[in-house]
C-alpha cells in the first residue's frame, strides 16, 4: 500500500479526524477553550491558528496517507504559538525546544509503521530547522483518550522527566536520541499514537 507524509496545510485540514479537526484544546487558553466550545466555533479556532503558525514559522504538522486516505497526523509548534501549554503547572516549555500537542493514528491504520513514519518525518523536519529537542507533558493518571499524552508511553519512547510533576510532567526528547531509535521503542510509539485522541478534552481545560 502506497504510503506518504504531507505537511499540515489548510488545504489538507480538513483530512484530519472529524473530532481532531473541531478541537482546538491546545489552539486557545482555557477561557477562549471553553468559550468557543459555548458559543464560538472550534473548527475555525482551529484553522485560524494553522493559518498564523504556517505563515509566522511553518509547517506544524505531518498528515500521513495510505492509498490517499489520511491515516494519522502529529501537531507541534514552538511554545509561543500555544496558549494552552501556559496553563500547565510544569510550564514552560525550554526554549530550545518544539512543544509536541498531540498525535493520533486511525484505528484500522494501527500496527502498520505508521507511527515510526510520522516521527521520523518530524524529527527531520525540525532538525533542517535548527530545532534540538522535542518536548511534551504527560498525563501520570491517564486512563483513555485524551489530548494529553500518558505519561508512561513518552518515557516509553526516550522521553526523559525535565520538570517532575504529580500529574503532568514536562517530558524531553533530544532529536539527535530520536535518529536513532530501536524497533522496541518504534512499537511503543505505535501503541502511544494510536491511543490519542480528544475526547476527553473538556475533562482535562
Amino acid at each position: 500500500m502506497p504510503r506518504r507524509l504531507a505537511s499540515v496545510t489548510l488545504d489538507n485540514l480538513d483530512d484530519l479526524p472529524y473530532r481532531c479537526r473541531r478541537c482546538a484544546f491546545w489552539e486557545l487558553d482555557p477561557v477562549g477553550f471553553a468559550r468557543a466550545q459555548e458559543t464560538g466555533d472550534p473548527a475555525l479556532e482551529k484553522e485560524a491558528w494553522v493559518s498564523s503558525v504556517l505563515l509566522e514559522w511553518g509547517s506544524c504538522g505531518k498528515i500521513a496517507y495510505v492509498d490517499g486516505a489520511p491515516a494519522g497526523f502529529m501537531l507541534y509548534a514552538p511554545p509561543r504559538f500555544v496558549p494552552r501549554s501556559i496553563a500547565f503547572p510544569t510550564s514552560p516549555v525550554s526554549g530550545d525546544a518544539v512543544l509536541l500537542m498531540t498525535a493520533h493514528v486511525l484505528n484500522e491504520f494501527a500496527d502498520g509503521g505508521l507511527g515510526r513514519m510520522l516521527v521520523q518525518g518530524v524529527a527531520k523536519d525540525l532538525t533542517r530547522r535548527g530545532v534540538k529537542a522535542i518536548e511534551a507533558f504527560g498525563d501520570l493518571r491517564w486512563d483513555g483518550p485524551a489530548c494529553v499524552i500518558p505519561a508512561e508511553y513518552l518515557l516509553a519512547v526516550g522521553f526523559k522527566t525535565v520538570r517532575p510533576h504529580h500529574r503532568f510532567p514536562r517530558l524531553r526528547l533530544d532529536l539527535k536520541a530520536a535518529v536513532s531509535w530501536r524497533e522496541d521503542v518504534e512499537v511503543a510509539l505505535e501503541r502511544l499514537l494510536g491511543s490519542m485522541t480528544p475526547e476527553r478534552a473538556l475533562r482535562l481545560a
